[in-house]
């Protein structure tokens, strides 16, 4: 298994669960780097778009975005649509 080298957070994004009707996910800047930001959103909704988060793909995917977030120095907060589902990675 390769080892991730984390950064430093560059960038912090909200990914939000928009509901059931596709597209499913928004992405929001908080705060950083604005071009960080729109390589790293592309390359999440790619992997999430059609995805809602009961889908058994869904958790694959997110653990592949969280992976990208380390190495890219992109601090995420997920937002699944309750309070008890607000992750941080």
């Amino acid at each position: 298994m390769e080892e991730i080298e984390v950064q430093p957070i560059r960038t912090r994004v909200k990914v939000i669960y928009l509901g059931p009707v596709a597209p499913h996910w928004e992405v929001r800047l908080v705060s950083g780097d604005r071009k960080v930001f729109e390589e790293f959103r592309q390359r999440l909704q790619s992997r999430l778009l059609m995805l809602p988060p009961h889908d058994p793909q869904f958790r694959r995917n997110r653990e592949r975005v969280v992976r990208d977030a380390e190495r890219e120095g992109v601090g995420c907060e997920w937002e699944l649509g309750s309070a008890d589902d607000v992750l941080e990675a």
